[in-house]
């Protein structure tokens, strides 16, 4: 209990407008012969108000220790203890975990899931050799391969996860927005408004097909690693998926791969997924950054990256993405080249997918963050326009859709769109060779895009 008499001491350690506040209350509460009562809580309240003044980084010093705390455990749901670990050459940590045991099972309808090991139909139709693009052998491609395959492979039973770095999720907005994509990310053909162009800071150049059920989609995608000009804007080359409308209830599955600095630190070339039910709000997330995408394939991670990729006049590289929906189970598949079938996002996750897609996308997205108010520099591709052809322009070939039969069949009234073609472009074609093909990209950022 504090003594009447401990006030001189009290008043040489308080501010002056404390002291008077605390003396009234403490002589009035003598006055009556409450001093013995006088509470050490009174106390307590005053030094901690001071120590919130005389001690204004204590504040930021406690909310920097919540935010490693939360980063911490963000990365203990991501990273699952290993069976084995393997060092990629470009720095990345490739976890071998046991299948049983990836991000997917931590969703509560996933609990008591039965691994599908095999898809239960395969689509069927055309199947083009990708080691023989053309009967030019100046338009033959080469084969392509993951960079930390050379330092190992995982075990038999197990999937291959890139390892979740702290400066990963610190690049982040915000823990809860790790490897999410930005909502309005989807390009909507119908909406080429010049106000509407930049509005959500992502500029595409597709071709695409709707006005029909799909039950899947296949391209063979020219590999590039584009420049980028600021590290919160990325590039990428996809297929999308897509169900329902452009709102809040979009539905999209999405392959391909891209350059993200933000993402993974680096500008390296990667093999991504994305999935969403709700138009990029809630659901979904890259690769296998959060529950969802089930992984079987042991050989192919989610987020490494990929080499070698395409040069200027030179080696052409690129990289077959098969996606369908197995009219048995209703699961969406994937599959990498010719071999790898990686696994599937479970029907559940979705609304309209769970029935069909209603539009089909391939091709390029960029961020453009409008640095300095000028239009970003990032490429698109090979950051060439699609007239300068092969081996200088990045290219989709082979582009097929798989209808209720589960055929795969080339798509019909095929559209293309760009928000800006003096910036970014599509030129569609078709042969003997490639079936139906186009040439995309551009430099961003030049004397007719400023």
């Amino acid at each position: 209990m504090v003594k009447c008499g401990s006030v001189q001491r009290i008043r040489k350690s308080l501010p002056w407008f404390f002291f008077g506040f605390y003396f009234s209350v403490k002589m009035g509460s003598c006055a009556y012969g409450g001093c013995a009562h006088f509470s050490r809580s009174i106390l307590l309240v005053l030094v901690f108000c001071l120590c919130s003044l005389v001690s204004p980084s204590r504040a930021a010093r406690l909310s920097v220790s919540r935010q490693k705390l939360e980063v911490q455990k963000h990365l203990n749901r991501l990273n699952k203890p290993a069976v084995k670990s393997i060092e990629s050459p470009d720095g990345d940590i490739i976890d071998c975990v046991h299948m049983s045991h990836q991000p997917a099972f931590d969703h509560p309808y996933l609990k008591d899931h039965k691994i599908q090991m095999r898809p239960g139909y395969h689509p069927e139709g055309r199947v083009f050799d990708d080691n023989k693009v053309s009967t030019k052998s100046k338009e033959r491609t080469n084969s392509i391969t993951q960079s930390w395959h050379v330092n190992g492979k995982c075990p038999e039973g197990t999937i291959p996860i890139r390892r979740t770095k702290k400066d990963d999720v610190l690049r982040a907005s915000s823990v809860k927005r790790y490897g999410k994509k930005k909502h309005r990310a989807i390009p909507q053909p119908r909406s080429a408004d010049p106000d509407l162009v930049n509005e959500s800071g992502h500029q595409h150049a597709i071709a695409y097909v709707e006005g029909d059920k799909y039950y899947g989609a296949k391209a063979t995608i020219n590999v590039w690693e584009p420049k980028i000009q600021q590290p919160n804007e990325f590039s990428l080359s996809q297929l999308w998926i897509l169900g329902g409308s452009f709102g809040q209830d979009l539905n999209s599955i999405e392959a391909g791969w891209q350059v993200s600095p933000d993402l993974y630190g680096d500008n390296n070339t990667r093999l991504f997924t994305y999935w969403t039910s709700d138009a990029y709000q809630a659901t979904g997330c890259y690769n296998l950054l959060c529950s969802g995408f089930i992984q079987i394939n042991s050989e192919i991670a989610m987020g490494a990256s990929i080499s070698p990729v395409s040069g200027y006049r030179n080696s052409q590289y690129d990289i077959s993405i098969l996606v369908w929906k197995d009219p048995k189970e209703g699961h969406w598949w994937m599959q990498f080249g010719n071999d790898y079938v990686l696994g599937y996002w479970p029907s559940f996750l979705f609304s309209y997918l769970a029935d069909s897609a209603s539009m089909i996308e391939w091709g390029g997205e960029v961020v453009n963050s409008q640095p300095d108010g000028l239009h970003t520099s990032t490429q698109m591709g090979s950051g060439r326009f699609p007239e300068e052809g092969f081996g200088k322009s990045s290219y989709f070939r082979n582009v097929q859709v798989v209808d209720a039969s589960n055929n795969l069949k080339a798509p019909k009234g095929i559209g293309t769109f760009t928000e800006q073609s003096n910036c970014y472009d599509v030129q569609t074609g078709n042969n003997g060779d490639w079936g139906h093909y186009f040439y995309y990209g551009g430099p961003g950022r030049n004397e007719n895009c400023p």
